[in-house]
């Protein structure tokens, strides 16, 4: 019996012993510690492409590029571990003095915990706002809708020279300062729609897209020649604002303008068309939308012989 214990003790030794993982050790050869790595034995030269096929083969594919970026990276500096370990806002800038979430708001709070940011672009929608919050430098869509606002002034988007959509739907807004828009260079989309606005300001040139329906324009809200510079203008929508005259100059760019539930009784042989120019056509604009306006097409049929389509209408 004690043979077999023996045994079996001896086996289970044997075992545990094999399974033990079996590491190199390093020794440091001190003969080749002085000669330069050109004169090595070719057994001790690292071929650089030779490990890295050995790698392919063994694994079957190469290292992802993601991984390769991060191998071959400089090591961080003091001063790159100090810009790291900075929290930035969503526009790079610092975040000392106005918190990680965006700069402070009336109210005390951080604009992007205030609001929603996703990116560059800004959503302060149904907040009951009633002044146009402080916005990171890059941002580039803001959406301000349904809020409380009733006064656009004049440093509102001041430096803000990223934005390219500004969205004030159905606020109270009466007044916009002449300034608060024009300066805006990169400025293509403009929506002002379901406001109280009597008068436009001073637009930018690179708008592309208009929108200030069902507001109260009327007879003097539209400065005379108001899109004539705006060369890149598409799309015009002034429904519901009591208008009486269309406005004019228009730009050869538009495609669509809507003017629907105006005021509008007349329209003049040169609105659309040149009077002079039989041979002139406005292939561009193909949207007139004119319904709901007390004006007889009919009485004006030159002023759409050089439009591709009709304008939409009251045709008796």
């Amino acid at each position: 019996m004690q043979i077999f214990v023996n045994i079996y003790l001896g086996f289970f030794i044997f075992k545990s012993v094999g399974a033990a993982p079996i590491t190199d050790t390093i020794i440091y050869d001190s003969e080749f510690y002085d000669i330069p790595l050109g004169k090595l034995p070719h057994s001790l030269v690292y071929d650089e492409n030779e490990q890295f096929n050995q790698l392919e083969t063994e694994i079957g594919t190469a290292l992802p590029s993601i991984i390769q970026e991060s191998y071959s990276s400089a090591p961080l500096t003091e001063e790159t571990e100090e810009e790291a370990s900075t929290p930035k806002l969503i526009d790079g800038s610092s975040a000392q003095g106005s918190g990680v979430l965006g700069p402070q708001t009336q109210d005390g709070l951080p604009i992007c915990l205030l609001c929603t940011c996703l990116g560059t672009t800004v959503y302060c929608d149904d907040h009951e706002l009633d002044a146009v919050p402080l916005l990171p430098k890059k941002t580039t869509y803001f959406y301000l809708r349904y809020n409380r606002i009733r006064k656009i002034n004049r440093n509102d988007f001041a430096n803000l020279n990223n934005l390219k959509r500004i969205d004030l739907t159905g606020n109270f807004i009466t007044e916009i300062h002449e300034d608060a828009l024009w300066r805006l260079p990169q400025l293509e989309e403009l929506v002002l729609r379901d406001n109280r606005i009597k008068k436009l300001p001073k637009l930018p040139s690179t708008l592309t897209f208009i929108d200030v329906s069902k507001n109260r324009l009327g007879h003097k809200g539209i400065h005379n020649e108001a899109f004539k510079d705006l060369h890149e203008l598409q799309y015009l929508y002034i429904t519901d604002n009591n208008l009486d005259h269309i406005p004019l100059l228009l730009p050869e760019s538009l495609q669509a303008l809507h003017l629907q539930n105006n005021n509008i009784q007349e329209m003049h042989e040169d609105t659309f068309c040149k009077m002079k120019d039989f041979s002139y056509v406005r292939r561009a604009l193909e949207d007139i939308r004119l319904d709901g306006n007390p004006i007889n097409l009919s009485k004006t049929p030159y002023a759409y012989m050089c439009l591709p389509r009709l304008p939409i209408g009251n045709l008796i």
